[in-house]
């Protein structure tokens, strides 16, 4: 449990505007894209967890929407944003 609160204090020190910053779109989709990361390689293994597919779906459109946002609100943010996680669009 303690690595991975370590793990999310890091991603919101780097994309977050202070450390207590948790709620802008660049840290929620910094995290939403760990978690997607994460769950990515726990499908390769288990190949019919269909209900953890479902959730990793749901991840993605999330982050879909929080990325379209942040693209409306903040076209520069977003094209560093997107290099920064290494995703595609």
């Amino acid at each position: 449990m303690g690595d991975e609160t370590g793990k999310k204090k890091k991603i919101i020190a780097s994309f977050g505007r202070s450390e207590k910053d948790t709620g802008s779109a660049e840290v929620q989709i910094a995290l939403i894209t760990e978690r997607i990361n994460e769950l990515t390689e726990h499908l390769k293994i288990h190949k019919k967890d269909h209900n953890s597919r479902r959730g990793l779906l749901k991840l993605v459109g999330q982050r879909r929407r929080l990325l379209d946002y942040l693209l409306s609100k903040n076209p520069s943010k977003y094209k560093e944003l997107i290099s920064k996680l290494n995703l595609r669009k």
